[in-house]
Order: C-alpha cells, then structure tokens, then sequence
C-alpha cells in the first residue's frame, strides 16, 4: 500500500516561510511529521569579504524583527576583534535597546499571531483566527498588543537610530548618547506599558485551564535547556555564562564561556530543511536535543531579578514544583513574564546615571583574528562567530540563530501534536492547525534562521493532469 502524506503550506501566522509534512503509515497512523523551513538567506556567505564595521547592520538586515538581537550579538562579536570592553554607558544602552526588542518581539507572538488560539479556540473557523477578528470582538486585547509593540519599537528607534534595523550599535558601544529627555520620554509611558503587561498575565492565567490537551502534547517532552544566565544565575539577555539543565533541573555544564560553544555545541543539516540543527555534543546527534528561548531562560534562572516579574515568575515555578516545565505551550506564559520584566528592567537601566555618561565607545585597531558574540534573542540564544584579518575584512562566520537551536524540539513537537491530534480518517482544519501552533508556541524566526549549506537546493516536480508525480529532478 502506498504512504499517504498530508502537506501543510505554507505554516501560518509566523515570521518566515516553512511547510509541515504528515506522514501515514499503512495503518492509517501518523507515523512521522517534520517541518521544512523552505526559504535560505545565507548571510554567512553573503558577509564574507565585508569590513567587521558593517556587520551590526548588515547581519541585522537578516531580519525585520529580531534585528537588534543581531546587531547585538554582532557587535558584542566585533568587540571581541578589537579586544576591548565598552563602557558602562554603551553597554546599559545596548541592554535597553535589547530589552526594547522583547517586548515588542514578544507582544507580536501573543497578541498577533497566537491570541486568536486562545480567544476563540484552536478549532474555531479558520477565518476568525487572526488579528483582525479580534479588533472586532477583543478590541481592547489587539489595542494592548499593537501598543506595546508600538512602545519597544518606539525605543529602539529613539536609542537605536532606525525602528526596523538600528544603526547606532557599533563595534566598540554606541554611536550616539541617550539624553535625560529621551530617557524621561520612555519613563512616562512605562506604566502604561506596564498595565498592559499585567492585563495580559492575568488573561493567559484565568485562562490556561482550558487548553489543558493542549499543554500536555504541545511539545511535551524531555529535552536539555541552555540559556545565558547573569552571575548569580538570575534572568540575563545581555551578558553572562552558558548554563546547561536536563529536563529534571540537574546542571549539566555551566559557567560556560560563549567562546568555548563549538566544545559543546555541533551542528547538523538535514536535507530537507535549510535550518540547520544544533545538538550538545556530549549527547550527540540527534540525541543531544535541547530548547533555548523564554521557557528555557525561566526554567533555568533561580529569579527574575525584578519585584513583579519575580512574583509571577515563582507563580510559573510553583506549576512543576520548582522543577523545569517541560511542555512548549508555556512558552507563551514565559514570553508574558519576561516583558513584565524587560519593562522594570528598562527603567532601572534609564534612572542609572551612568546611562548618561558621554563616554560611550571604546575604540581600537584589530587585536584578535577571532571573536563570538552571545546574546538572548527573543527566541533563544544566538552566537555570532567571526573570523578576520587583521585589517578587519571577514574570512568566515558562523551564525547559530535562536531558532536553529530548537529545530530538533520543534520537529519532534509536530510529530507529537500530529500524532494526538489528527485522525487520517477524519482529517480536520482544528487538528492542523495545531499542528501549526505547536510551532508557533515556539515563535520561530525563520527568516533569519536559514544558512544550512550543503543541501539540495531545488527540486523540480513533474505532474500529471491528476498531480501525480510522474519524475522529480533535483539540483545541488
């Protein structure tokens, strides 16, 4: 008997291109389900023979909505070259900016495109499940979410330079100072970025018991967790040390350098995905599986490090006894968490009088042929590798994005949901699209996320007048 295969493409309401592949076995089973991210950016290649002072901006031109997550990491990597350390004032600078990009990166994944799930239910009519639904009958829900888009947004623009991609984070710090008035601008409209915040918390809480299916197969396995953790093992996006749990809270490695990553981190390519799949090493490939992002960064951090955020984080602990959550649907109630957080972060950081300080860029020739920069992207953990000469001209660079490091979870989390939720027999749009919001649980950021080389690179179909597939040709 002939396989059966159900196609979903293209993946809805997520940033990037991809299709999902159901696999039937003789049985009428889901035996197998994967995610094809279909779209190759190759920034990797694209930068080689470019000077270290492009790539903040141009690594950022990977992507319209992570970018500042780019120009950070690239820069922390360009100060790497130089071999200096910017002053406090850039690098509180560079950590609002960051924190700026949580919120508004954030706020998109919940109330754009995963809020209509919650509202009216993973198996409501597929034309009520968007955001222009929810103007209608939710209208004070998609208010809050495009205002607090609105307000990180704003943010990057006033510290950054640009709303979409920044250009005042350099090599070295920044380019230019933040004054009282902008910092005065931004305070007075936290509160209402913080009322926002807490409305939403307190919707997804009243509301989590009625997705109960949903948060024991959305991704509902054991896996490792990594993340940056700040010196105390607080919640850390800037600055700090890799920490590695397993799925019951026992360290695994920790104090990590970011520049030992290749000792623990390798990275395969799958032929039929340009996302490549990251692996710990010491497990092995595909075993050595593992999440990044805010479940991650929750799951691992012992506080927040902020009065609010740390109520509602040991909330969020209580629900495992204090041990990892391990289902993916919680990224969700992490997302909310960690901009409750990014906001008080943020005005701690604009009431430090060292924000202000005019000495805000180390400058120096290149000092180092070698330099990675790590930070915490809205979706996880991203390194920035590069390789130069010594008059600064990239010869190599290696990017893991936040989204590459879940690839593995997230194609073992399509597979799962497919396999509780569709019946081959009686296939449903409800059922698929959980499927499709498993991987939104994750908000994948698939634009920036695609330089797996190696692989083919282009099919071409030949059909009959019913579809079938009469010859395949394939070029490399």
């Amino acid at each position: 008997m002939e396989h059966k295969r159900i196609i979903i493409e293209p993946v809805t309401r997520i940033e990037g291109h991809a299709k999902i592949t159901i696999d039937i076995n003789d049985y009428n089973e889901v035996e197998d389900a994967r995610i094809h991210v279909t779209q190759f950016r190759g920034f990797e290649k694209i930068c080689e023979g470019r000077p270290y002072t492009e790539m903040p901006a141009l690594t950022a031109r990977t992507c319209g909505i992570c970018p500042v997550s780019h120009a950070v990491a690239s820069s922390k990597a360009c100060d790497e070259l130089l071999a200096v350390r910017p002053p406090k004032a850039a690098r509180n600078i560079r950590r609002i900016i960051n924190l700026a990009q949580m919120v508004q990166s954030h706020a998109l994944n919940f109330y754009h495109l995963s809020s209509p799930d919650f509202v009216y239910g993973f198996d409501a009519p597929k034309e009520d499940r968007n955001i222009f639904k929810l103007m209608q009958t939710h209208p004070h829900m998609a208010k809050d979410g495009i205002a607090l888009r609105a307000f990180g947004q704003k943010i990057i623009e006033s510290l950054g330079g640009k709303r979409i991609h920044p250009e005042w984070i350099v090599p070295g710090g920044m380019s230019h100072v933040v004054t009282k008035e902008q910092a005065q601008t931004i305070l007075n409209e936290l509160p209402q970025a913080f009322d926002m915040a807490q409305r939403t918390l307190k919707y997804f809480k009243e509301n989590l018991h009625r997705f109960q299916k949903e948060v024991d197969a959305f991704g509902n396995f054991e896996t490792l967790f990594l993340s940056i953790v700040g010196k105390k093992g607080q919640l850390e996006h800037y600055d700090g040390l890799l920490k590695l749990i397993d799925a019951q809270g026992n360290v695994i490695e920790q104090n990590i350098e970011p520049k030992e990553y290749k000792t623990y981190i390798g990275e395969a390519v799958e032929h039929d995905s340009y996302l490549k799949s990251p692996y710990y090493i010491p497990m092995g490939y595909p075993q050595g599986i593992y999440r990044v992002g805010a479940l991650a960064r929750l799951n691992i951090a012992n506080e927040c490090g902020t009065s609010y955020a740390d109520e509602a984080f040991e909330v969020f602990k209580n629900i495992n006894n204090g041990k990892p959550l391990l289902s993916s649907f919680y990224y969700h109630y992490a997302r909310i968490i960690e901009i409750i957080y990014a906001i008080e972060k943020i005005e701690i950081l604009l009431k430090d009088p060292k924000t202000f300080n005019e000495n805000i860029r180390s400058h120096a020739k290149i000092n180092r042929l070698n330099g990675v920069g790590c930070s915490e992207a809205p979706r996880g953990t991203l390194f920035h590798d590069y390789s130069c000469t010594q008059d600064g001209v990239i010869t190599s660079m290696n990017l893991i994005i936040a989204t590459g490091n879940n690839n593995l979870a997230m194609n073992q989390a399509v597979k799962q949901v497919a396999q509780t939720f569709v019946n081959p027999l009686d296939i449903t749009d409800g059922a698929l699209n959980k499927v499709e919001a498993v991987i939104r649980c994750f908000d994948p950021c698939l634009s920036c996320s695609t330089h797996a080389q190696g692989i083919v690179s282009s099919f071409i179909e030949i059909r009959d007048s019913k579809k079938n597939i009469l010859q395949t040709i394939k070029r490399n």
